[in-house]
């Protein structure tokens, strides 16, 4: 993606901005190896954002959800049963784990999953649904588990 660097305060405030649904279809969460980008809105619809949701072809329980603004500026990026990420200053933070945007760097450093968002980890289902709500997207998109049916 494009590296834009965007002011923190800017950054932070697009974090903590109401979220809506832009519309009412139904999503379907993407079966291994693929991938699914919900678009969202601001309630005052100045602002776009997109959900992106991953999961890993070999690995089910590894998963990605990120919420971007501005198309391409990565806000906040959840890891699920990933590998380990090493950030800027050489720490290395297990997975699952947490990246929330920093002036200069993007989504390059992580940390822990804040325990009073992220209540089940190791749940890919819970673990969406507690992202959504670190990102502020007071009114989600209506996400269905899938005909094939569901395996974490």
């Amino acid at each position: 993606m494009t590296e834009i660097d965007l002011p923190q305060d800017e950054a932070d405030a697009l974090i903590a901005m109401q979220k809506l649904r832009r519309n009412d279809d139904v999503a379907y969460y993407p079966n291994p190896g693929a991938s699914l980008v919900i678009p969202l809105v601001s309630s005052d619809k100045k602002e776009d954002f997109l959900l992106d949701i991953r999961r890993g072809r070999i690995d089910l329980k590894k998963a990605t959800y990120q919420n971007r603004a501005r198309k391409t500026i990565v806000l906040v990026r959840l890891d699920l049963n990933g590998a380990p990420h090493r950030n800027p200053d050489g720490e290395e933070v297990t997975s699952p784990h947490l990246h929330v945007y920093r002036e200069g760097y993007g989504d390059k450093w992580a940390g822990p999953l804040p325990a009073d968002y992220f209540s089940d980890p190791a749940d890919q289902w819970t673990a969406l649904f507690d992202f959504m709500r670190y990102c502020n997207i007071t009114e989600p998109p209506d996400i269905q588990k899938g005909i094939l049916g569901w395996k974490r």
